[in-house]
């Protein structure tokens, strides 16, 4: 994005972890497009300061790093504080699912890293978030979860468990929080990224069969529900997870 294509500054700024690809990054997109200042991390320095060129490095820095790192995360909000004087909203991308199968057999070595990618470390980042900015100032954090913590998932049960988590933190910490910070979660079904491409490469039209709306989400669908949880128009909404699955629990029914 040139600087010719820049909106107007909102005055807000916001952290995006694991937002160099992928549902981060249509996220960052998405809050860029309306005028924040947004800091996103990942692993890849690479990936990320392409990202950061691609989404305008006027107004978007890079921190490259694992996500359930305590110095990453502390370095994440540090350089956001001293890039742009301020953080008010938190989006809670960063997630791993390195294994599939049966849960029964799943070696709790592997569980112990989902849990600690995919929950522990939105913690992190939420504590370090609250002290350093939102504890007096107010914001908002989004948890990104998924529909797999809403209901059982065959062959990626360490991870829906992991969801479910991070879906019962956001209640706590909306809980804690309030009233200076509102804290929602989003639970998308399956978004084409590389992420979740064994899900749908191969059979995409076959995958989004079931699917109401006709298609699987993509990273724009996510990143506008994120800039509705962290605008004024949701400001009387926390604790909440919303569903972003084209209508896929439709098809729960009898």
């Amino acid at each position: 994005m040139t600087s010719a294509e820049l909106p107007p500054l909102s005055g807000n700024v916001a952290l995006v972890t694991g937002a160099s690809r992928g549902i981060g990054y249509g996220v960052a997109e998405a809050l860029v497009a309306r005028g924040d200042r947004v800091c996103i991390t990942g692993r890849n320095e690479d990936a990320l300061k392409e990202a950061v060129v691609k989404l305008g490095a006027e107004r978007v820095i890079g921190v490259a790093g694992k996500a359930h790192d305590l110095d990453h995360q502390s370095e994440a909000v540090e350089r956001t504080m001293e890039a742009f004087g301020r953080l008010d909203h938190l989006v809670n991308n960063a997630g791993t699912n390195p294994v599939f199968g049966p849960i029964a057999d799943l070696d709790l070595n592997v569980a112990r890293k989902v849990f600690e990618t995919n929950v522990i470390s939105a913690l992190g980042f939420a504590q370090k978030t609250w002290h350093a900015w939102q504890k007096d100032n107010g914001g908002a954090i989004v948890n990104i979860a998924s529909i797999a913590g809403l209901a059982p998932s065959p062959f990626i049960g360490a991870y829906g468990v992991s969801k479910a988590a991070m879906i019962n933190l956001t209640q706590q910490l909306a809980h804690e929080f309030a009233p200076k910070v509102r804290v929602n979660a989003i639970a998308p079904a399956v978004v084409k990224t590389k992420f979740a491409q064994a899900l749908y490469e191969g059979r995409e039209e076959e995958a989004a069969a079931s699917y109401p709306l006709g298609r699987l989400g993509v990273p724009s669908d996510i990143g506008g529900a994120a800039a509705f949880l962290t605008s004024a128009q949701s400001d009387w909404v926390t604790g909440q997870t919303l569903v972003v699955d084209g209508g896929l629990f439709l098809n729960a029914g009898v």
